[in-house]
């Protein structure tokens, strides 16, 4: 093996440049480096690569240049078999791009990867919910902002919670937008600024009743909260005094659709769904939309569109007198 081949590990060991491992820990870096991916985005590259890298074990593979198009082909294929469309479309989509980083970097000769084409993702329209049942879930979620009750027989925890779930409705925002909002990004009353995929900033308004609830909660909840903690500058705090994290958000819209009675799943992406579907039933322009929820194309939106025609559809079927079946 030539010196080209190898390069020293800390142990002194020497390790293969075409290692798969290494190769993979390469990719990562560069990711992270050049192009500023979330943590989030990073580790689930970082599983999608390990599943190939186990996939290509088992086939016998331990040098990327043994990889063919009918390796990739075959590990699609196997994800098929128990993953939905949409999740191998994202391995794939990591693998494609380990491939074509590879080539630029001439590691490999050949992408093998790039003509391998991911599954047909069935067309699911985004599951919303009405205007009254989101007004049952913030009322659930916690008290009116400045009621007329008294300070000390308010839950604190709760004042918290509706301001979560009134400006996940108002915002539309992603539930790593909500939790990574620092007091900063407060702009002013009426706007917030939210940091999305890819570090891309936007700054979104605020609506009233969003407004009163999250200045009740810095109010009255988050000093005694930050008391406890170590200063941090995030706006959602946990009862330790630090930055709430994305699993307690969903709980807290689990605990408030189950006290709403409302007989559904609802998560964070749910209000962003019915903050989407009810914006544009209410006759909001497609790219508005677009530029609130933080899509980069508008075809990504106007997925939403073909929620509101089937409501329209469905309204029509029953309330116009020739729209019903001849019987």
């Amino acid at each position: 093996m030539s010196e080209s081949a190898v390069q020293a590990d800390g142990a002194g060991a020497p390790k293969r440049l075409d290692n798969l491992e290494v190769l993979v820990d390469r990719y990562l870096r560069h990711l992270t480096v050049e192009r500023g991916l979330s943590k989030n985005t990073l580790a689930a590259y970082n599983r999608d690569l390990a599943d190939y890298l186990a996939f290509l074990r088992g086939m016998g593979i331990s040098e990327v240049a043994q990889i063919t198009d009918l390796h990739i082909e075959t590990f699609v294929e196997q994800l098929g078999g128990s993953r939905k469309s949409a999740s191998v479309a994202r391995t794939l989509a990591g693998v494609r791009g380990w491939h074509k980083y590879l080539l630029l970097e001439g590691v490999i000769q050949r992408d093998s990867a790039h003509r391998v084409s991911p599954p047909k993702a069935a067309k699911r329209l985004p599951k919303a919910i009405t205007v009254d049942q989101v007004v049952q879930l913030l009322e659930a979620s916690g008290p009116e902002p400045f009621s007329d009750t008294d300070a000390a027989a308010v839950d604190s925890i709760r004042v918290r919670d509706r301001a979560i779930v009134e400006l996940l409705y108002a915002t539309g925002a992603r539930v790593s937008e909500i939790i990574d909002l620092d007091i900063d990004d407060l702009v002013d009353p009426t706007m917030i600024r939210l940091l999305g995929k890819g570090n891309k900033e936007r700054i979104v308004p605020v609506g009233r009743y969003a407004q009163r609830a999250l200045e009740n909660y810095l109010v009255r909840t988050r000093p005694a909260l930050m008391a406890k903690g170590k200063g941090t500058p995030a706006v959602f705090l946990n009862q330790r005094g630090g930055r709430l994290s994305r699993q307690s958000v969903w709980q807290i819209l689990t605990d408030a659709a189950e006290a709403a009675g409302l007989n559904l799943e609802v998560s964070p992406h749910t209000l962003r769904h019915s903050f989407a579907t009810h914006l544009l039933e209410g006759g909001a322009d497609v790219r508005v939309v677009q530029e609130l929820l933080g899509h980069s194309s508008v075809a990504t939106t106007q997925i939403y569109t073909l929620v509101t025609v089937d409501s329209l559809r469905e309204n029509y079927a029953l309330a116009h007198p020739r729209a019903q079946a001849i019987r």
